[in-house]
């Protein structure tokens, strides 16, 4: 499969999701202006209907959306790495210390300091300090990844916790464990795994500054993090990101032209011709 072939497949994705978002908001579940003006009397007498009317839209858009990374990370496997599925089963064995270990890192994360002093993620100590375990007594343990790919000519494997660009706290917490629990299996059944973020609202690496998830990674140098175009290359290889940033502004205008005209009954303004 080409990037242009890739390109194709993530359309076929995203079309799928806005053509259902759109019959929902036009027919089966669209905005109505008198049960909106019956139910907020005050909104409705300050703010004119069309603000609500969009955001009716994005909360029919956003929640979706939210889900479909899995799937845009599937397709970009299948090119790149040469195969991927979502909620991968993985099961291992691990030692009790070692599954102790990953409860008191956690533990101090969460209360964020000791002793007066605040505990900053580290992932390659924290990592350090659980594979830093000789004992011999195991427990079976099951992952299951967000995302599972593999390189079909080389056998390396690769897992990926695939969350929103602006993740919560207990997601992230969950992700790390599931990390710290396949880097840490006998046998160990992964190259590498990542916590992936599909792209980076804030724009650079550098000035990622989400506060939820930096609870647990430090989003700016841990190693095991990937953001945005970092992750599109090691699952898709060079030129994913570019094949996913072509894909979106190729059926945009289609899709904003439609939103304008059919739902919010609104002419097109001249200057919608904004592209990623």
């Amino acid at each position: 499969m080409t990037n242009n072939q890739m390109k194709i497949e993530i359309q076929l994705v995203i079309k799928e999701l806005m053509d259902k978002v759109l019959k929902r908001v036009l027919e089966t579940d669209p905005f109505l202006k008198d049960k909106h003006r019956a139910e907020k009397p005050l909104y409705a007498a300050l703010v004119p209907d069309e603000i609500f009317k969009g955001s009716h839209f994005e909360r029919r858009f956003v929640t979706p959306f939210g889900n479909i990374w899995e799937t845009l990370a599937v397709v970009a496997a299948n090119q790149g790495l040469g195969y991927g599925q979502k909620q991968y089963e993985i099961i291992g064995n691990m030692s009790e210390e070692r599954l102790r270990r990953i409860t008191e890192i956690l533990n101090r994360l969460e209360h964020g300091k000791i002793d007066g002093k605040k505990i900053k993620p580290d992932w390659d100590a924290e990592l350090a300090y659980v594979l830093d375990d000789k004992s011999e007594i195991t427990i079976p343990v099951k992952v299951i990844c967000d995302v599972y790919t593999r390189n079909t000519v080389t056998g390396e494997a690769y897992s990926f916790e695939v969350k929103a660009p602006l993740p919560n706290s207990d997601q992230t917490k969950v992700s790390k464990e599931k990390l710290f629990k396949l880097y840490c299996m006998e046998p160990r059944q992964i190259t590498d795994a990542y916590y992936a973020l599909p792209y980076n609202p804030y724009g650079t690496r550098e000035n990622y500054s989400w506060s939820f998830p930096a609870r647990w990674f430090d989003m700016k140098s841990d190693k095991v993090v990937l953001i945005g175009d970092e992750f599109w290359e090691k699952i898709g290889g060079s030129g994913t990101y570019q094949a996913f940033i072509d894909a979106l502004n190729e059926i945009g205008s289609e899709y904003k032209q439609r939103i304008y005209t059919e739902y919010l009954g609104i002419e097109i303004p001249e200057d919608n011709q904004w592209t990623l």
